[in-house]
């Protein structure tokens, strides 16, 4: 993954003014620790929370170039949908938008080459997990421990890393979730058997050379060959920043909360 360190950190320096002039103060700081290691997170509560009532939960999973140990890079993309005040209103929910380390990603994969349109990734059917990906299910268990969460209501997306982290962490909790949106990410189609009970939006640019379309074309394929309930939305002449789109789509939040298991 340090291949696509260094167009994500540019993206991030693009994005820096637009995520400095919004107020993610709402977003708290937190941290998850086991066992001498830890996750930087942010965590936004429902407007007027009541620690009595039971909300859905969104876990948001960052791309490469936002990660780190700032606790403020992974709000670059995606944090100030949730900010929006009609969103707040209309889906009150608890949302959490962790940072994987420097060096560090979701899920294990390999990449092979650096030429645009001929790099090849390497997606395990059954690999060990990631430090960060058992932090990030331990965080998961906190959460269940610390709020009222709706657990027929939890849901994960994630961008490019995340996208994959995001297929990752279904594949490892295949019944947990609700819904569940990857945007320009991948994994290895063989794990769709472990993807089918839960709802999927899939998004992806179809000129992406930093992650090819093809591999969240080749998931959607083994999904819908197994009948996973799966929509998949591709942007003519996108690149990897396809999560601008995804985010734009009028459908996605209504679609994300009227899911439930």
């Amino acid at each position: 993954m340090r291949l696509l360190i260094t167009l994500n950190l540019a993206l991030f320096l693009l994005c820096s003014t637009n995520m400095a002039s919004q107020d993610l103060s709402a977003y708290q700081k937190k941290v998850y620790e086991k066992k001498g290691d830890s996750l930087p997170y942010r965590l936004l509560l429902p407007k007027n929370y009541d620690a009595t009532k039971k909300y859905p939960l969104v876990l948001f999973l960052h791309g490469s170039g936002e990660r780190g140990n700032n606790n403020e890079a992974q709000l670059v993309h995606g944090s100030g949908l949730f900010l929006d005040e009609t969103v707040m209103e209309k889906y009150p929910s608890i949302v959490v938008f962790p940072q994987c380390a420097a060096n560090s990603s979701w899920a294990k994969i390999d990449v092979k080459g650096d030429i645009p349109n001929r790099r090849e990734f390497i997606y395990y059917e059954d690999a060990e997990p990631t430090k960060d990906m058992l932090l990030l299910e331990g965080l998961l268990k906190e959460l269940k421990k610390t709020y009222k969460l709706d657990k027929s209501k939890i849901y994960v997306g994630g961008l490019s890393m995340g996208g994959m982290g995001t297929f990752e962490l279904v594949r490892r909790n295949p019944k947990m979730f609700a819904a569940a949106f990857p945007i320009c990410g991948g994994a290895n189609p063989k794990i769709a058997s472990k993807l089918k009970r839960l709802d999927w939006w899939v998004f992806h640019g179809e000129a992406d050379t930093v992650v090819p379309e093809k591999y969240s074309a080749g998931m959607v394929q083994a999904m819908k060959s197994l009948e996973v309930d799966v929509k998949y939305s591709v942007y003519p002449g996108v690149g990897h920043n396809s999560w601008d789109n995804a985010f734009a789509e009028p459908e996605l939040l209504s679609w994300l909360f009227s899911k439930s298991k």
